[in-house]
């Protein structure tokens, strides 16, 4: 959990959640063969629930890789200091992904990426975090010559965006992390 203060929302269910939110959990389940706490937790308003599930499908369309996509989000929880989601996309990387541990490991530590191409996108999303939204010409720059392009410093907006809504939920509502993502912490 982020801090020590009680959820401002109880985790819902497909039994207790809002109608509208109910068919959004059970393609959740179905997907995953779970709800994650922190999609139970959005369940509470089906308008977030929503949004956030359909803007992560857009941000899954785009140009970036899985890994890519994966890092990042978990550089942007770790600017924002969610542990719950930098359990999830730790998991995802490490066992979905089968990226290298030293890779995950790097960016939780807040180390320089081995992959001069991923260090620069690390570098770059852990600064528009940080620095809210404001990045140096020499980051941005490094990001263009490591190989992205233009469009991409756009579609990185995208993940923070996402990181942005269920980081913040977290903070504002403790979410436990599930069973299947606390393995990655160990």
């Amino acid at each position: 959990m982020s801090d020590a203060t009680a959820p401002l929302f109880e985790p819902q269910t497909i039994a207790t959640a809002p109608k509208a939110s109910k068919p959004i959990l059970e393609k959740i389940q179905k997907g995953l063969g779970f709800i994650p706490n922190l999609m139970a937790n959005f369940a509470n308003s089906p308008t977030v629930l929503e949004g956030y599930m359909t803007l992560e499908g857009i941000y899954e369309k785009g140009t970036f890789t899985p890994v890519e996509r994966q890092l990042i989000l978990l550089a942007a929880s770790l600017e924002n200091g969610c542990d719950y989601c930098t359990a999830a996309h730790s998991t995802v990387l490490r066992r979905f992904l089968k990226a290298p541990s030293e890779l995950v490991d790097a960016v939780r530590a807040n180390s320089p990426v081995a992959d001069p191409k991923q260090n620069a996108l690390v570098k770059l999303v852990r600064e528009i975090v940080r620095e809210r939204g404001h990045a140096s010409k020499d980051t941005v720059d490094g990001f263009l010559a490591a190989g992205y392009s233009r469009d991409q410093v756009m579609e990185l907006l995208l993940g923070v965006a996402l990181k942005t809504i269920s980081n913040y939920l977290d903070h504002l509502s403790p979410t436990k992390v599930d069973a299947a993502f606390a393995l990655a912490e160990k």
